[in-house]
């Protein structure tokens, strides 16, 4: 088992890694996807959860192969652009946060990359006007119905997959993350934060290919304890924290009016980051992700293990 090391940023491995590998050829789960963007640009407006900050977020079209890549409208051309990838994952606490090779960042991401992967959007420029993504209502949810509004372009091209080789896993304490061979992408989460909703886990199975990502996952909001709104706020996080934005529980009982949307919401949740966290990648996984009380720190360090081990994987041409 491996145990999750502290990030680093390897930007300039993926290219040159990806462009070396070999690939299989002819196999029978070799189903082609084709690449899709955007039909049109699209913006909302909100706050950032953690920098209480008003931010804007416009999604735009981009070229095939081009990926997620975030523009900070606030700053000048040279230092804006930020690709969202795994290797270019800086920091996990509380949200996953992408940084350039001039430390320029962009965090809380992991909602709207959600949304774009849940809804086919393979490449996209993401353009926000400050530090932090808007959260919005804390789910996916505005985001999918702002991609469903600018509509959707097939380019043409095929979407490049790799197939898991071997079994990796990464662990810290309780929690684990895994990949393991399968012949096509099945999530699997088990949850309970750590003994925080009780002993007992529950149990969520996602299948990118079967399941309707808006229906099943978008709406699920992000949880938050009560009890630990003062040590968030004492270190600059969670400035931005409603009850509109964040499903808050207060000695086991849900704070929010309405309650939750789903009995299952917050393992909904779990997975909706996980999607986000994933689709990091770049790539299309033919694998199985387990995930217990998996987050984003352990997430990423999952792809990081598995690009690390050039045995673990290949691509499927």
């Amino acid at each position: 088992m491996q145990i999750a090391s502290p990030i680093r940023n390897t930007a300039q491995v993926m290219p040159s890694l990806f462009s070396l590998k070999p690939s299989l050829q002819g196999q029978a789960w070799n189903e082609i996807v084709w690449q899709q963007t955007l039909a049109s640009s699209v913006a909302c407006t909100g706050i950032g959860v953690h920098s209480g900050k008003p931010a804007t977020l416009t999604l735009n079209p981009s070229a095939p192969h081009s990926g997620y890549t975030f523009v900070r409208t606030d700053l000048s051309e040279a230092a804006r652009h930020i690709p969202a990838r795994w290797d270019t994952v800086t920091d996990t606490a509380m949200c996953t946060k992408v940084s350039n090779h001039y430390g320029v960042s962009v965090s809380t991401i992991e909602h709207v990359i959600a949304a774009l992967a849940g809804c086919g959007i393979h490449n996209a420029i993401i353009e926000v006007d400050g530090e932090e993504v808007p959260i919005m209502d804390g789910s996916s949810a505005v985001f999918v119905n702002l991609i469903r509004q600018a509509g959707f372009c097939n380019q043409g091209v095929h979407v490049r997959t790799i197939k898991i080789l071997k079994t990796v896993t990464v662990a810290h304490k309780s929690s684990h993350a895994v990949l393991k061979p399968s012949s096509s992408l099945k999530m699997t989460m088990l949850f309970n934060a750590n003994g925080r909703l009780g002993k007992q886990m529950s149990s969520l199975v996602y299948d990118p290919d079967q399941d309707d990502f808006k229906d099943l996952l978008s709406a699920a909001r992000t949880l938050g304890f009560y009890e630990d709104a003062a040590r968030l706020w004492a270190i600059g996080l969670a400035q931005g924290s409603s009850l509109d934005n964040t499903v808050v529980l207060k000695d086991g009982v849900v704070m929010n009016e309405g309650g939750l949307r789903f009995a299952d919401e917050f393992i909904r949740h779990k997975m909706l980051d996980a999607v986000g966290d994933l689709a990091l990648s770049g790539v299309r996984l033919l694998g199985h992700f387990h995930g217990v009380n998996s987050g984003h720190s352990l997430n990423n360090q999952l792809l990081r293990a598995l690009f690390a081990d050039e045995s673990a994987w290949c691509f499927v041409d």
